[in-house]
């Protein structure tokens, strides 16, 4: 496994992180094709036997679950100072008011309920999941702040957002003195590629970390355009992601294919290697429902693409309407 610092901070996180949504309770929350606990904690220890240290998930995976299931199996598995955990916050937890969002109230009771769902004192990374357009920044960004300084959390990071939000966000953490974004989780993989145009040299620009979300495109680049899986049937939110623009992925999906066929390796290998190789890419964040998907993504860190090769790649893509902040 090989190892990098997380941005600009002394944090040492693999170079590919697990996600964790893939497993919770398929009767809570949205995710009716999630992994129940005994089925998901061989792919966790399989992960630290492989010598990933980094696992990311949310309050709102399986609405906890996720958070529950990762919290007892690292308790059994790893020692707390070995591994870096990540969780995010403002998804809907309950009915009524009060119940998502960055108000200082949500995040401050969410994190409390993430630590003990988690079974830890700190979270390492927390997150925003999604930008909230109904709370002041500068309550969001000063209750995250209240949250670092108080050691539950050592580091706090961003998701999916425009370019100018997020460094709207740096400036204010800059202007008033608090905890500073160090990571972008956004959305890259082969089939969209719009992060390119502002997020990526933003964030290269300003030593933020990148750690992408969906970067096999929920599996559409890791296997035959046409071979479909139960998760792909029945995940509602890959539809609006990936619904219109069939036409063009093809393309880039046999591509992807192709490649790998020259190398002998699956396509997951060569789509993880394309996202590895983006600068300033940490730690794409890979789901796991197999266990070969992990040796896939570890396999991923020795695939070298050639330029010849990454040209094939990018070739295909048209831009696409700008997706993923939902």
């Amino acid at each position: 496994m090989d190892y990098v610092k997380l941005g600009r901070t002394g944090l040492d996180v693999s170079r590919i992180c697990l996600g964790c949504m893939s497993y919770g309770d398929p009767k809570r929350g949205t995710h009716a094709w999630s992994l129940n606990e005994d089925s998901s904690r061989p792919f966790i220890k399989k992960a630290l036997d492989m010598g990933i240290n980094f696992f990311d998930t949310a309050n709102v995976y399986s609405l906890g679950a996720s958070e529950e299931i990762l919290g007892r199996a690292l308790k059994d598995y790893a020692r707390r100072e070995e591994i870096v955990i990540a969780t995010k916050v403002h998804g809907k937890m309950h009915p009524g008011p009060n119940g998502s969002g960055l108000s200082r109230k949500a995040i401050m009771t969410e994190i409390d309920q993430s630590l003990q769902r988690l079974q830890t004192d700190y979270v390492d990374l927390y997150q925003i999941h999604r930008f909230d357009y109904q709370t002041p920044l500068e309550e969001t960004l000063e209750a995250l702040h209240d949250v670092v300084k108080a050691g539950k959390a050592r580091y706090i990071g961003a998701s999916s957002m425009h370019a100018w939000q997020f460094m709207k966000a740096l400036a204010l953490s800059e202007r008033h003195g608090w905890s500073r974004f160090v990571t972008m989780q956004n959305y890259l993989n082969l089939l969209y590629r719009e992060e390119e145009r502002e997020m990526l040299p933003l964030c290269q620009s300003e030593g933020v970390a990148v750690i992408p979300w969906s970067p096999l495109a929920r599996g559409r680049l890791a296997r035959p355009w046409h071979q479909d899986t139960v998760r792909s049937e029945s995940d509602h939110f890959a539809k609006t992601l990936y619904g219109a623009t069939e036409p063009t992925d093809h393309p880039i999906v046999e591509e992807v294919s192709r490649i790998a066929a020259n190398h002998g390796v699956g396509m997951a290998q060569v789509a993880l290697a394309w996202v590895l190789q983006k600068n300033p890419v940490v730690a794409p964040i890979i789901g796991a429902t197999k266990i070969h998907h992990l040796d896939d993504a570890v396999a991923a860190l020795g695939l070298i693409l050639s330029p010849e090769e990454i040209d094939r790649l990018e070739g295909p893509y048209v831009p696409h309407s700008v997706l993923g902040f939902q």
